[in-house]
Parts: structure tokens; C-alpha cells; sequence
């Protein structure tokens, strides 16, 4: 057992979270050339914390030893959700997994489809005639998606009730990307503030939805054995949050840009012909470009990681971004490389942790999956892309989701009205 490489500073004075939150990239990138090692200690949120940037140690955090590191009560997620499946621990949340997992999978999953189908087409059927794409757009789509499938809330049929449930998901999340300040006065209200305020408005309408619609998810929730009342409200309040379709979006940007103009033909061909393919595509844009930066745990007790010693108390932070980029895993880890999932990285995927990884991975992440490649397949089946201007800064930002820090605009042409031998760019 080997003490951790840098330090945890001294309270208050110490802490590093300003400088973390500024630029996590440079910021771990820094210290894993100073201690030459994918494992170190800080001071986050004025807790000592490991960050673990490793395959190996992200495992044990994450599957090996996740009923050692917990989730931290006391963060903005249980200010702003409640009791979830996101913010329990132990048995609690485990029963929690067991309810849900239905919503997720089999019949339920399956019934998803046609208004995936739909909601995609009407979204992405005119980007030609618009000239550009960028995040908003496909955030709009994924807005359309969660409150369509979870609250049966549609646009064309009840427009002033959708646009106010839009409004009100981002007030919300913008609590989680502010200081924990509950501050109203005449005039002016703290962003945490409106955000709570914003979290009762969509309880009062989740709580009508669950009592008076019986129809699809929002219906079967009525049915789920749950610990309380107030648990199916609190997680369609999760379900329906803007956290959603902002990693949709992270992950169709990304896409769209990873496979834009003409040195990436015929990726988009091969991945319009080979379903296998495309699967490798969103693989490798999940590797490199995760929607999240990471998680955060709390150890229960004296434990390890990657063989150095970890107190109980301490905070560990595993970085997907690094964890992704781990050189003893991923062969020339920067590069976008598709078929590295069909070769040395083969049946590998369970070492990703975009949505976390073992007992607590993201439970949607089947629905996030079929979402994804429907998309993805109708833009490969219908349009060639570029950005353009080409001359778009496309430097990353990666908080509180990662996107470009300017929204690209794309230049898209319909594979069916080009003329033999143009892509498009």
C-alpha cells in the first residue's frame, strides 16, 4: 500500500475546486505530469479527494469497491431531486434499480421506438433548407424526447404547457451549476433560489400527471413498487431534467462533428451500411468526448485504490475524460479510431464510464443508446456535412457538459440531391 502521490492542502485556503471547475482537463493533466501517475490527491469542495484517471482505478472505484465509495448526501443532487436513484446509497438504491429497471428495458424499451422515429424525423428532416445545426438543436430534440416519453407532453398538442415545462427544466438545472445560496429579495433572486422555486412549479405538474394520466411511462410509474408517494414525482422530476438532453446533445455534437467533411466520407458511409460499425462510431465518441466529466464518491472507510491508501472520509473523483485516454488501455488514446473497438479494444466497452460504470451506471443507458444510433442513422441515410466556416473554433469546454465553448454551425446537403461524386463539404 503506497501513500498518494501530491496534497490535500489545508482547509479553505487549500482547496482547488475554482482552478478544478475552470479547466478540469488542464487541471489533471498538470498534476499527472508533476506526479507521474494517473492517481492523486487535492482538495475539491474542501474535502481531501483522490482523482483517479486510471482504467484500473476508475474499476475498483466504480464496480470493485463501489460499496466503499458512496454517493455524498449532502451534494446540490439531493437539493435539487430528492431521494433517487441517483442520490441513495446501499440498499436503497438498489431496490430503487429493481423498480425501475422496467421503465428501461424489454416491452417498455421496445415501445420507445416509433416516437423515436418520429420525433427524429420531424427534427432533423429540414437541416438542409436551415443551412446549419449546432447544441441547441439537438437539445431540442432530446427536450422533446424525455417530456414526450415521461409526461406524454408534446408540443403540437399542448404548445403553452410544453414551453413552460422546457422554461422551468432550465431554471432548475441551473441550480445545480450554482453556488448553494437560497437568497430572494425584492428584485433579485440567487440562482439556487430560482431553482427551487422551479423545482416546485414541475412537482406540482408531475404530481398532476402521475394523478390523472394512465398512459405510458408517466402511467406505469402509477404501478412501480416504490419506498414512498413522493418517489415516483421525485424521479420523473429526474427523468424529465434538462441533464438528458444536454448529454444527448454532448453526444450528437460530438458525433457530427468527429464524422464532418470530406476526409470522413466514407466513415459515414461505413457506418450507414455496417449497424456494427456505427456502433464502434458512438463508442469512440463516447470515449473521447464524454457528455460528463466524471462523478464524485465518498470513502466509508479505510480502503485503496490502484494500490495507494485511501482514509476514510476522503472524497474520490473519477474523470471519464482520463479514464477514456488511460495509454495501458487504449492504444494511441487521443485519436479518433473507430476500429479500435472491432480490434485490440473488442467486447471493451465496460471499461467506459460516461454514465458511470457497475452497480450505479446510469439505468437509461439502453434508452440513451437506441436514441442515439436513431439519430445518428437518419442523418448518415440522408445528409453529407461540413463545418462551415470551417475556420470555427471547436475547443472543448467540459462543464458542466462537454461541448464545443462556441455552438458550430453545420453545413448540411441532402445525400439525395447531390449530384454523382459530392460530399457535401
Amino acid at each position: 500500500m503506497s501513500k498518494l502521490p501530491g496534497n490535500a492542502g489545508v482547509t479553505v485556503l487549500g482547496d482547488k475546486s475554482v482552478e478544478f471547475y475552470r479547466d478540469p482537463v488542464s487541471f489533471y493533466g498538470q498534476r499527472m505530469d508533476r506526479h507521474r501517475g494517473r492517481v492523486f490527491l487535492s482538495r475539491i469542495l474542501n474535502r481531501p479527494t483522490v482523482f483517479v484517471c486510471s482504467v484500473r482505478g476508475a474499476r475498483e472505484l466504480l464496480c470493485e469497491k463501489s460499496n466503499i465509495f458512496q454517493k455524498d448526501p449532502t451534494d446540490l443532487m439531493t437539493n435539487m431531486y430528492g431521494d433517487t436513484i441517483v442520490t441513495t446509497n446501499g440498499e436503497e438504491a438498489s431496490l430503487l434499480r429493481l423498480s425501475f429497471s422496467s421503465l428501461f428495458t424489454g416491452n417498455s424499451l421496445e415501445s420507445t421506438k416509433g416516437y423515436v422515429t418520429r420525433i427524429c424525423e420531424q427534427h432533423l428532416k429540414d437541416l438542409s433548407s436551415r443551412g446549419q445545426c449546432s447544441y441547441s438543436v439537438y437539445k431540442s430534440l432530446g427536450t422533446q424526447l424525455v417530456l414526450g416519453l415521461f409526461l406524454n407532453v408534446n408540443p403540437d398538442e399542448q404548445p403553452e404547457l410544453y414551453q413552460e415545462i422546457s422554461c422551468l427544466c432550465t431554471q432548475h438545472w441551473h441550480g445545480l451549476i450554482s453556488a448553494p445560496v437560497n437568497v430572494k429579495v425584492p428584485m433579485w433572486s440567487s440562482g439556487f433560489s430560482t431553482a427551487l422555486e422551479a423545482r416546485e412549479k414541475l412537482m406540482a405538474i408531475i404530481k398532476d400527471k402521475l394523478q390523472n394520466d394512465k398512459h405510458g411511462l408517466v402511467g406505469t410509474l402509477g404501478s412501480l413498487p416504490l419506498p414512498d408517494s413522493s418517489s415516483a414525482s421525485q424521479h420523473l422530476l429526474l427523468f424529465i431534467s434538462a441533464l438528458i438532453p444536454k448529454a444527448l446533445a454532448s453526444l450528437l455534437t460530438s458525433f457530427t462533428l468527429a464524422l464532418s467533411g470530406n476526409q470522413q466520407v466514407e466513415t459515414r458511409r461505413k457506418a450507414q451500411t455496417d449497424a456494427d460499425y456505427l456502433g464502434f462510431v458512438l463508442l469512440e465518441v463516447q470515449r473521447l468526448w464524454p457528455p460528463f466529466i466524471g462523478g464524485r464518491r465518498i470513502a466509508s472507510q479505510d480502503c485503496t485504490i490502484a494500490g495507494f491508501h485511501v482514509p476514510k472520509d476522503y472524497g474520490a473523483v473519477y474523470i471519464s475524460h482520463a479514464v477514456h485516454r488511460d495509454p495501458e488501455v487504449f492504444e494511441d488514446p487521443d485519436s479518433f479510431r473507430p476500429e479500435r473497438w472491432g480490434e485490440r479494444n473488442a467486447g471493451q466497452q465496460h471499461l467506459l464510464c460516461s454514465f458511470g460504470n457497475g452497480p450505479r451506471s446510469c439505468i437509461g443507458v439502453k434508452l440513451t443508446d437506441a436514441f442515439l444510433k436513431e439519430a445518428c442513422m437518419y442523418l448518415l441515410q440522408h445528409y453529407d456535412w461540413c463545418v462551415d466556416p470551417s475556420t470555427q473554433a471547436l475547443q472543448y469546454k467540459w462543464l458542466p457538459v462537454s461541448r464545443p465553448a462556441n455552438s458550430p454551425t453545420i453545413s448540411f446537403s441532402r445525400l439525395d440531391e447531390n449530384p454523382p461524386g459530392h460530399s457535401g463539404s
